[in-house]
């Protein structure tokens, strides 16, 4: 039976690229960059590296030792409702390097190509910078296909032959950018971001180097022919990108923000509670990730009580619907 919230341990995850020093500051990690710059929260989704370090590198495992995909399985539609699907992953990364030139697949590509029922839609809330911190997202006007093709050859030798392709936009802590599928872009060096996204692992990464490591045909095309990867990119007038929060309440100590909503896109939704000594109630319909982004408080339920504070995340099981509240001086991120 589940009675209460499921807290997860560590899940930090391999990637070619460095990064992770500003976990320091977010979760308490040593202050050092290293090759896993990326937290994996409330997983069910297995990463794609060339070599794994477990079977199930990815997947988020409880605090009893138990893996998420197990119990999902099991407790299927107490965790998640009657459809019982696992919509959306959610990660916290940071990069020390600009990562390569890259897009993913929407729904259509998906299915055609992987088998899969889902794309890789996505939104990035910046939580935290290095200096000169910027992401690149779209091609710049008039940018076609042989210039991308161009790029790509010249990649072997030229590390900044793709980046002259996109629109580099300076960021900060607080600013949020959706990325549609079949979307150019790459995250910049010294970018602390909180990802939510569709639940794949899917990226077409044309560039052949990530930093000083040589990306494999594999994996910049996933096994496809080049050709078949690269039609994965859309040269059309590139999405606005950075969306500004709108205010839905604010009262009691109460402020709820939208970040990514219905009329973004239908793959995901987030927002942003700040409390300020109120109490929030989650009664929003449905299973939830929340992760704490600033400040400390309480998740309170009927005899239940655990402390939380920056850095810490859970996942809310739709059967709890309503029966748990927060409370204190924070700022979370609800995604569903």
């Amino acid at each position: 039976m589940i009675r209460e919230p499921l807290f997860f341990q560590r899940n930090r995850v391999g990637r070619v690229y460095t990064g992770g020093k500003l976990f320091h500051g977010f979760f308490g990690d040593e202050d050092k960059d290293g090759y896993e710059p990326e937290e994996w929260i409330a997983s069910s989704v297995r990463a794609v590296n060339r070599v794994p370090k477990s079977e199930r590198e990815g997947v988020s495992v409880l605090e009893n030792g138990a893996y998420f995909d197990d119990l999902l399985k099991e407790e299927k539609e107490a965790l998640l409702g009657k459809d019982g699907v696992m919509r959306i992953l959610v990660k916290a990364l940071d990069s020390s390097i600009r990562l390569p030139a890259q897009v993913h697949p929407d729904k259509a590509f998906s299915r055609e190509n992987f088998h899969s029922s889902y794309g890789k839609t996505e939104c990035w809330l910046i939580l935290d910078t290095r200096p000169d911190a910027k992401i690149f997202f779209g091609f710049k006007e008039g940018v076609n296909e042989k210039d991308l093709l161009s790029a790509v050859e010249q990649s072997e030798t030229d590390a900044d032959a793709m980046e002259r392709l996109m629109r580099a936009i300076p960021v900060k802590k607080g600013d949020v950018c959706l990325v549609p599928a079949r979307t150019v872009h790459a995250i910049g060096k010294g970018c602390l971001i909180l990802e939510v996204q569709e639940p794949t692992d899917f990226t077409i990464q044309p560039e052949r180097y990530c930093g000083e490591y040589r990306l494999s045909d594999e994996e910049m095309y996933l096994g496809l022919p080049k050709e078949k990867a690269l039609s994965c990119f859309d040269f059309g007038k590139p999405p606005c990108g950075m969306l500004t929060p709108t205010t839905l309440y604010e009262k009691d100590g109460v402020k709820k923000d939208v970040l990514i909503g219905e009329q973004h896109t239908d793959c995901f939704n987030v927002n942003r509670i700040t409390l300020t000594g109120g109490e929030y109630q989650m009664a929003r319909g449905g299973y939830a990730v929340y992760v704490v982004t600033e400040g400390e408080g309480e998740l309170l339920g009927k005899e239940y009580s655990r402390k939380i504070q920056k850095g810490d995340y859970f996942f809310m099981p739709a059967c709890l619907n309503g029966q748990f509240t927060l409370r204190g001086n924070l700022e979370v991120a609800e995604c569903y």
